[in-house]
């Protein structure tokens, strides 16, 4: 059995460092580095495309040097459009994966749009290519030794409450919880963690606002708004019940990583510590459940 303590990564993000285009100032590569080892973190996502070097092996070099593991990636997709086949892009993701010794690929079913502030509707069709889907590419991560979880994420195809069973009861696929974006997309986290723990492979930590959450929700405010409004929060400061869910999950034998991900939008250089101390923060929270 390995400590809770010895599970805690992190990821860009908490930094600002997004995928998305002009989502906000992205601050230099060494200096997150640095400031994940800095607070305890001994492990991190690989953050978006061109936040570590393209060579998967020099990927793995620059996080090595940086004193780091790499845990996995996440990789939004296009699933549901039948003119797109999403293997190449997930075979890019893998090779990357394997040269730094990441074990999960983290999936997001994209819209094919840019950003996280509107989606398509799905008709039964495009549903069915999604879900074969899934089960296509977490067989061919196997065969490169890596597990698969769909991350439920605001703004893809997968981010309802129905929308999660639908994928729980059509596809064989584990799940990124993801405790941010299943409360704001209207899943009880606490709830799913008990009514499908053996579903749950890899887990990413968010606390959040309801009142921004229910912004989203009800269309009131973007989601990018919202994030750069101050909607996630430090782990223990917002509403979601995080020392239940850690609670459920240890005393059900879950062995797997504590991913800290609080999204972050930065207006410019940051003044002080800066995103820094609100993963600091979250980062003693979570040990204090250990």
């Amino acid at each position: 059995m390995v400590a809770l303590t010895d599970r805690i990564a992190g990821a860009p993000i908490s930094w600002g460092v997004c995928e998305v285009p002009g989502w906000g100032f992205q601050l230099d590569r060494s200096l997150v580095l640095t400031q994940m080892r800095d607070v305890g973190l001994v492990a991190t996502e690989l953050g978006p495309e061109g936040f570590l070097p393209t060579d998967p092996r020099a990927a793995a070099a620059t996080l090595d040097a940086a004193g780091l593991r790499a845990v996995g990636g996440f990789v939004p997709v296009v699933l549901h459009d039948p003119a797109h086949d999403p293997l190449r892009e997930v075979d890019t993701a893998l090779d990357a994966l394997v040269a730094a010794g990441a074990g999960v690929i983290v999936l997001a079913a994209a819209t094919g749009l840019q950003g996280y502030d509107e989606r398509p509707v799905l008709d039964d069709a495009a549903w069915a290519r999604l879900l074969g889907n899934l089960d296509r590419i977490s067989a061919r991560a196997a065969e490169r030794g890596v597990v698969t979880a769909l991350h439920p994420h605001v703004g893809t195809v997968v981010e309802r409450r129905e929308e999660v069973e639908r994928v729980l009861a059509g596809s064989g696929v584990a799940l990124c919880l993801d405790t941010g974006h299943l409360l704001i997309g209207g899943t009880d986290p606490v709830e799913l963690v008990r009514s499908v723990p053996e579903r749950v492979l890899h887990v990413h930590l968010k606390d959040v606002d309801e009142r921004w959450a229910s912004k989203v929700r009800s269309g009131d405010s973007t989601y990018t708004e919202a994030v750069a409004a101050g909607m996630y929060r430090p782990l223990g400061q917002g509403n979601v019940d995080v020392a239940e869910i850690v609670r459920l999950l240890e005393d059900g034998g879950y062995q797997g990583w504590y991913v800290l991900e609080q999204d972050t939008v930065l207006a410019g250089p940051p003044d002080g510590d800066g995103p820094l101390a609100d993963v600091r923060s979250s980062v003693e929270y979570l040990r204090s459940l250990a």
